[in-house]
């Protein structure tokens, strides 16, 4: 297979965001989705709406999202919009709760691993294409986040999310933690679920990773850990499995002392097996060219 191109900047602007994404040389066409994660209500770390401005506009795109699973200010439609309001998102564009009403959209994953079905909300199909706009960090369960788990947990509904975590065995949030998967099988059924978004898009689909605030942490943890290394870059690829590798790479060589930290919360939650699985999916592909743009 021949390698992926993925694409780097280490400048951390709006203006650099735009530009590596003309460096793909993909224009999303029609009604685009772009996929980011807007922030938990407390969170210091997610990217700010203003950040992104520039490039929202330049893919003429509404913002999407999905409700959590869990207990939190956006595991309900009226909740999550009145955090969408307050983090400023519906200031700059159109943002649309995806699973808000109506049922669900179930995509099937005939060769998935953990799971066969995927569960994403309905108006998932009203878009051609999506830009998955990721920021790259720690994760709790997931032991990073990034395009993958944007594709996967992201545009889960909210019932979509409990049947990750749980690798099938129920879309009630309410028993989401009485039938939590092993840890491989949940990180497995992420990497099923993001084959199912991805083959829904049919390669429509571009990837930014931005690696700055990186805690061990997640955006969607109210209170998170503060940044344990300094920033590194931007990343643009047509494939979530290199890019995501790529920002993992990037970390390992990195000569930040923080490093350590941010690599013990990916190993010990054995993150990198999403990559893994996804490749074994021909989710994407993890030998890359990394052409640095600076």
């Amino acid at each position: 297979m021949e390698k992926s191109k993925v694409y780097f900047s280490k400048e951390i602007t709006p203006e650099s965001v735009v530009k590596i994404y003309e460096t793909l040389n993909t224009n999303l066409s029609g009604k685009v989705a772009v996929k980011l994660h807007s922030g938990e209500k407390g969170n210091q770390n997610y990217i700010r709406p203003e950040f992104v401005k520039a490039i929202v506009e330049k893919v003429n795109g509404t913002v999407v999202e999905c409700n959590t699973a869990y207990d939190g200010a956006r595991n309900s439609t009226e909740k999550h919009k009145q955090l969408m309001e307050e983090h400023g998102w519906t200031k700059y564009f159109d943002v649309d709760i995806m699973d808000a009403e109506g049922e669900d959209i179930e995509l099937d994953i005939p060769n998935g691993k953990a799971i066969k079905k995927n569960y994403v909300g309905k108006n998932m199909k009203n878009y051609d294409s999506m830009l998955v706009l990721s920021h790259f960090k720690g994760h709790p369960m997931g032991g990073y986040g990034g395009a993958l788990k944007q594709l996967s947990i992201g545009c889960g509904s909210s019932a979509g999310k409990a049947w990750i975590h749980t690798a099938g065995r129920t879309t009630d949030q309410t028993k989401l933690w009485d039938h939590v998967a092993k840890q491989d099988e949940f990180l497995e059924a992420m990497a099923d679920s993001a084959e199912s978004v991805v083959e829904f898009f049919k390669g429509n689909i571009v990837y930014i990773n931005v690696m700055c605030n990186m805690s061990v942490d997640c955006d969607c943890c109210a209170v998170a850990e503060d940044p344990c290394m300094k920033d590194i870059g931007i990343l643009a690829s047509l494939d979530p499995v290199a890019i995501d590798q790529a920002c993992i790479d990037l970390v390992k060589n990195s000569d930040d002392a923080g490093k350590e930290h941010l690599l013990e919360r990916i190993n010990s939650r054995h993150g990198t097996h999403t990559i893994d699985a996804a490749a074994k999916l021909g989710v994407g592909n993890k030998e890359y060219e990394l052409i640095n743009l600076n």
